[in-house]
């Protein structure tokens, strides 16, 4: 099982992972402070501590081959793996810096995501979270979406600075309540027995495995800057946050 600090605290910046297995891409991890890429959202960035005090780049992190670890990928494209790495060996504990900042805006993009489903309350077909931006795609008939009207909604739902807390169910307990999912094309992980749900106050409970504020108005203002028609009932709303509320 993955010890995932990512989840369990999220504002978590760095921490000290037990190296459990070398990847062609990197190495592996059961105890990660980085997020792996799922859900839409991207992996985290960031930076490998070594014992010897080398500082290794974190270009992204993914789950490992069998999705009982995580991946921190250590090397771009087809450039070799540092030479430090050769120094390391399991067992060996480094240090994980995560990005802070990238992290925060996905984590702020993620929550807005969130209240956008809440506004438009249909079947999501796809979404991604970017840095500083994101967009849901919904399975809406033909008409017309204003996007100013969207936009005072989600500002609304913002500014109630609705907590944002988590808790977790059984996989039977989550089968006897289809209606908690909303996306079409990402099922909620299992595996584990159990599923976690995150909660936005009293407007949002879904099943959820990413990273998010701890009150929605940390999110800071938000708008909804484009609406595109991808399919005959796909529609896709754009959001974007202010770089100024960025921490």
């Amino acid at each position: 099982m993955i010890d995932a600090l990512y989840q369990s605290d999220s504002y978590l910046r760095t921490a000290d992972l037990p190296l459990v297995g070398m990847h062609d891409d990197g190495v592996l991890v059961k105890r990660s402070v980085f997020y792996p890429q799922g859900g839409g959202q991207p992996g985290d960035q960031g930076k490998l501590e070594l014992a010897s005090g080398d500082m290794l780049p974190v270009h992204t992190t993914r789950y490992g081959p069998d999705r009982d670890s995580v991946l921190l990928v250590l090397r771009k494209g087809d450039d070799p793996l540092p030479e430090a790495l050769k120094e390391v060996s399991v067992g060996d504990t480094m240090t994980g810096h995560i990005d802070w900042a990238q992290r925060y805006s996905f984590m702020r993009v993620h929550t807005a995501l969130h209240l956008l489903s809440v506004v438009l309350p249909y079947p999501v077909t796809g979404g991604q979270i970017g840095d500083g931006e994101g967009r849901l795609d919904f399975d809406i008939a033909d008409g017309p979406l204003d996007k100013t009207a969207l936009t005072e909604q989600l500002q609304a739902l913002v500014e109630g600075d609705h907590p944002v807390d988590q808790d977790w169910i059984t996989d039977a307990e989550l089968d006897a309540q289809p209606d908690l999912v909303k996306t079409m094309s990402v099922k909620p992980p299992r595996g584990a027995g159990k599923v976690r749900l995150v909660r936005i106050g009293d407007v949002d409970l879904q099943p959820c495995g990413g990273t998010h504020v701890q009150s929605t108005a940390e999110i800071g203002a938000v708008e909804v800057r484009k609406i595109e028609n991808k399919g005959k009932q796909n529609r896709r709303v754009r959001i974007r946050l202010s770089s100024e509320d960025a921490v």
